[in-house]
């Protein structure tokens, strides 16, 4: 059994507090092992004046941690599973999966308490494209920013009053103490969320068995079972923070699961939502059906544009 564990982390806050969360889990099924936080800086911490989608490219908030893995200063990481994206470099593995947390998106406003009490031409603050679509969508009127930066940065401006109101992840606020700032929950059925959103993902060295061991207490069977349908999902599609991209999926009784994905254009215009179900046993294969069915039903021509566009 190996008695020191190093866990590269970024350096935010929300970083830090899953990372410690983390920690104390294995420490607390293993006494004996000691865990050290390595904190890394990655590129998309260093860019923090131009939205994700500009930026282009893939893991901006992992690669430089999985390099820190690869040449063996670390040994684990912890990721918010929405920013890990599909492929993992070679010897690398995310299949350790901790017990989801809110998976919705939070409205958070100092004088409004949800969207539909926006008054016309109200400024609302997201960084995600995601949630603009969807946001233009439902509330064409309203005028949408873009907002980077941790969580206090985004709501420090919304309380100096840049902002009517700004999207958050629920997760990210109930894991940090500031689940009272949430003024409302959004349904899924109104927005729906990241692929992952809510859900750790831990990285690992797959020759690292000792690793494994450790961590496999951490590991909730029914979180990988949706995350492994959502992800399969995002595969097909080969989406990035470039486009619009969403999915949810929720086990339901019986052995079975259902996913729900979309693919939609920037002005929220064109948005191509399908829903299907199927056996638990095959969720993996049921992410990428529902690919197909919304690549067939024109998002393959959104996703062409986007990404000629880029």
């Amino acid at each position: 059994m190996k008695k020191r564990l190093v866990l590269a982390t970024r350096k935010s806050k929300l970083a830090l507090a899953q990372s410690n969360w983390v920690r104390a889990k294995i420490q607390e099924a293993w006494p004996e092992v000691s865990v050290d936080l390595l904190q890394v800086t990655t590129k998309g911490d260093k860019i923090q004046d131009v939205p994700l989608a500009k930026v282009g490219g893939k893991g901006l908030f992992v690669k430089e941690i999985e390099e820190a893995m690869l040449d063996g200063r670390a040994d684990i990481a912890v990721h918010s599973l929405k920013d890990v994206p599909t492929e993992i470099p070679e010897g690398l593995e995310v299949s350790i999966f901790p017990k989801r947390e809110d998976y919705r998106d939070a409205f958070v406003s100092k004088s409004f308490g949800g969207m539909d009490e926006l008054p016309e031409g109200a400024t609302i603050g997201t960084s995600s494209l995601r949630r603009m679509a969807q946001l233009k969508n439902i509330r064409p009127d309203l005028r949408i920013e873009s907002l980077r930066g941790n969580l206090d940065t985004r709501l420090r401006k919304l309380d100096q009053g840049d902002f009517d109101a700004i999207i958050l992840a629920a997760a990210g606020l109930n894991r940090l103490g500031l689940s009272h700032r949430i003024t409302s929950h959004i349904p899924p059925d109104v927005m729906l969320p990241a692929i992952g959103q809510g859900a750790l993902g831990i990285e690992f060295r797959t020759d690292d068995h000792e690793t494994r061991r450790i961590l496999t207490v951490l590991h909730h069977h029914d979180t990988a079972t949706c995350v492994s349908c959502e992800r399969a999902f995002l595969i097909r599609l080969q989406g990035g923070c470039q486009v619009p991209i969403g999915a949810l999926a929720s086990l339901s009784p019986g052995d079975s699961i259902s996913i729900t994905g979309l693919v939609a254009d920037e002005k929220g215009v064109r948005m191509i939502k399908k829903s299907l179900s199927g056996s638990v046993e095959k969720a993996g294969e049921l992410g990428l059906k529902l690919a197909d069915l919304i690549l067939d039903a024109g998002g393959r021509q959104i996703l062409e544009e986007v990404y000629s566009e880029a």
